[in-house]
């Protein structure tokens, strides 16, 4: 299972990119691919495969109108664990004996 978390947006096209975000986490959303969004990007969670092509999907969308594109990708690779959208974050506030903020 991998947990994958990236941000992607256009260059050249202002300050505000929202709605190319949008229509980045429709396709996530649609994908059925388990996923948070957070402010500073989107974490999915699933196969290698299956994350990889939802990427390659938002990428695909955006570039019919954005001649340049900035993408990072961070992947986290643990072998036959589910879930760890919640579970690694459950982890650290048991450490904590606390709730913490999420998104």
């Amino acid at each position: 299972m991998v947990l994958l978390e990236f941000s992607m947006s256009p260059l050249g096209k202002g300050e505000s990119v929202g709605k190319y975000v949008a229509r980045s986490l429709d396709i996530i959303d649609k994908s059925g691919v388990e996923y948070r969004l957070n402010p500073m990007g989107t974490v999915l969670e699933g196969e290698w495969d299956e994350v990889f092509g939802v990427v390659k999907q938002c990428f695909e969308r955006m570039k019919k109108d954005c001649n340049r594109i900035s993408c990072t990708i961070k992947v986290d690779y643990r072998k036959g664990h589910r879930g760890r959208l919640t579970s690694k974050v459950a982890s650290v506030e048991k450490h904590l004996k606390r709730k913490l903020k999420t998104s």
